[in-house]
């Protein structure tokens, strides 16, 4: 009841939305109400008048004018009731929404780490649809179907006890028969819901990796994939269905034997003159208006188990702790030279696991710092650590002497500039993907962002130039292009840090030694921390520190790593020098082709 009470409380923000439909409601029940009474008051004067042989049409006019009146109210008011419902439910959606896409923007790497980027799509779409549907349904027109269920069953009583009592005697098995409903429904929509998110998780990464599908020729082993948990969750929402038709099935069935019992009785009280056919005809109206809240019972009940579930899946990622907050009174980062320490830095992603260990590394401003290791040495999460993505869990990290935990996120990250090997772009114009973090550049800026990037060239000779649209994920970029444009992202942004990952192992010599142009540029006058992958990058740096399991084991110049004969050098000796000796056969022409073995390579 919790969950429900939260979307309750969501939904009474637009309180005076709420308001007018309740009271549309009121008027549109109260018009509603009427009628079956001048339905039988009509019914008895055209009997009277058969009787008596006498027609007084005023009669039949004013009860005709009233029953249209009532009508006509009860139609404007229906209108206003379902409209300001509507939008309010609509309202709800998009906070939700809204509220729930703006806090996984805040929730740190750990999170995004652990969840599916289809199961968040599954919540943030169908969850939130489902929240929807129930403020519609379970909010504005419950009390609708509840208020009709109760003033009829009063007026039957008032009208004739009896029958009254005969008329609910269904009630308590129908209420019975709802709450076990609900339970057991509730629990249907939870795994559906799961699966919902399984089955969009499959989706995503399908259409994600078509190249590689198709490079496997795996179309079939896709489909089958798809095909069977496709097939799971049409099976898990016909068993929920099952369960919302038997219920209701259940309740119409006691009603339809209430009805009978009804015609029964009544009939035999209007043969002994004990009630006339008009008041029958009436009491049966209003077992008919009766039947409404008892056909809706069941759609009732399952919006309620679909939002206490969805809501479930919502609230479980709008309670989790975002981002660490900022120190109370943080400051921005502002007029950096870049001198960044980190001091005894341990850190680790699950506890009892430690990834980093008492890790401390100075870069003075402007110097070159390499970071090499074997694959989890930790070298990424180092540079991970310093725009804070993930935080420390003892030690300190510095930036000109100021602890990066009492700045603010934005300043922090606005002062540090990454250029990535897996370079994300959107599906905008090269414009706007170089602009990305800076999105009020103006328009020159952007372009000696590209020229040092080494990439105006290649933007110019397209037809659209910088308005060229992106594919999706930068499909239509060639990898070497890609981590131009994160260079130019990083140029734009024109940082006092940058952080690199200089891995160009999937591009061709030509690309590479653009790159390499492009990385010199823009880091010049910039302290700069390198995933080094590259002899070139390595003979650069200023420093090299080399990692283990965890622990800096070395650190110092090229040459002086060499000379120790330590883990640097069998480093060099297994990965670096067969670069060494393929660059001694390697020159570039004067077009800037570079040259193996005397032979321009295109």
């Amino acid at each position: 009841m919790l969950i429900i009470w939260r979307i309750v409380q969501m939904a009474f923000v637009r309180k005076w939305r709420m308001v007018g439909a309740y009271i549309s409601m009121i008027g549109a029940t109260i018009a509603y109400l009427l009628l079956p009474r001048y339905f039988g008051l009509a019914i008895d004067s055209v009997k009277d008048m058969l009787v008596g042989g006498v027609i007084s049409y005023n009669t039949v006019l004013t009860i005709a004018a009233i029953i249209l009146g009532l009508s006509i109210i009860r139609g404007v008011l229906s209108f206003f009731q379902t409209y300001l419902g509507e939008a309010t439910s609509q309202f709800v959606s998009y906070d939700l929404r809204n509220r729930f896409y703006d806090h996984i923007q805040h929730l740190n790497f750990g999170f995004h780490d652990k969840h599916h980027t289809g199961n968040l799509m599954s919540r943030a779409i169908t969850d939130v649809e489902n929240i929807r549907m129930f403020v519609n349904m379970g909010i504005v027109r419950t009390p609708y179907f509840i208020s009709l269920f109760i003033v009829v069953a009063i007026i039957l009583l008032r009208m004739d006890l009896q029958l009254g009592l005969v008329a609910v005697s269904f009630m308590p098995f129908v209420a019975i028969q709802s709450g076990f409903a609900r339970l057991r429904m509730r629990r249907a929509w939870l795994v559906i819901q799961d699966m919902m998110a399984e089955l969009n998780t499959v989706l995503q990464e399908n259409l994600t990796g078509q190249r590689v599908v198709k490079a496997f020729a795996s179309e079939d082993f896709e489909n089958k994939k798809y095909n069977d948990k496709s097939q799971e969750v049409s099976g898990a929402v016909i068993n929920a269905e099952r369960l919302r038709v038997s219920n209701t099935a259940f309740t119409l069935f006691s009603f339809q034997i209430a009805l009978a019992l009804i015609l029964w009785f009544g009939g035999s009280r209007v043969i002994n003159g004990d009630m006339t056919i008009g008041q029958l005809a009436a009491f049966v109206f209003y077992m008919q208006i009766l039947a409404m809240p008892v056909r809706m019972s069941g759609m009732v009940v399952n919006a309620y188990a679909r939002a206490a579930s969805a809501g479930q899946r919502i609230f479980e990622i709008l309670d989790m702790e975002a981002e660490k907050e900022e120190a109370p009174g943080a400051i921005t980062l502002s007029g950096v030279k870049g001198h960044v320490k980190f001091e005894n830095v341990s850190f680790s992603y699950d506890e009892g696991v430690p990834v980093l260990k008492n890790i401390n590394i100075e870069a003075e401003p402007g110097k070159i710092v390499a970071l090499l290791g074997a694959p989890g040495s930790g070298k990424s999460t180092i540079i991970n650590l310093l725009p804070r993505f993930y935080s420390a869990n003892s030690g300190r990290i510095t930036i000109d002497g100021i602890d990066i935990n009492d700045v603010t996120l934005k300043s922090l990250r606005h002062n540090i500039g990454m250029v990535q090997q897996d370079v994300f772009l959107f599906t905008s114009s090269l414009q706007e993907n170089i602009a990305y973090g800076k999105e009020n550049a103006p328009f020159d800026e952007i372009v000696r962002a590209a020229r040092i990037a080494q990439l105006n060239d290649h933007i110019m000779s397209l037809d659209d130039g910088y308005d060229t649209v992106v594919g999706e994920r930068g499909s239509t970029l060639s990898g070497g292009q890609r981590q131009r444009m994160s260079i130019a992202r990083a140029v734009l942004l024109d940082p006092p840090i940058l952080i690199l990952d200089d891995s160009t192992s999937s591009v061709d010599a030509n690309t590479e030694e653009e790159i390499r142009k492009a990385m010199e540029e823009v880091m010049k006058g910039r302290t700069t921390f390198i995933i080094a992958h590259r002899l070139s990058t390595v003979h650069r740096a200023d420093e090299i520190v080399v990692l283990d399991n965890g622990k800096i084991v070395e650190r110092g110049t090229h040459q002086e790593l060499l000379s120790k004969n330590g883990k640097y050098r069998e480093i060099y000796e297994l990965q670096l020098r067969p670069q060494e000796e393929v660059l001694r056969d390697m020159d570039v022409d004067e077009d800037g082709h570079v040259i193996v073995g005397g032979r321009a390579s295109r």
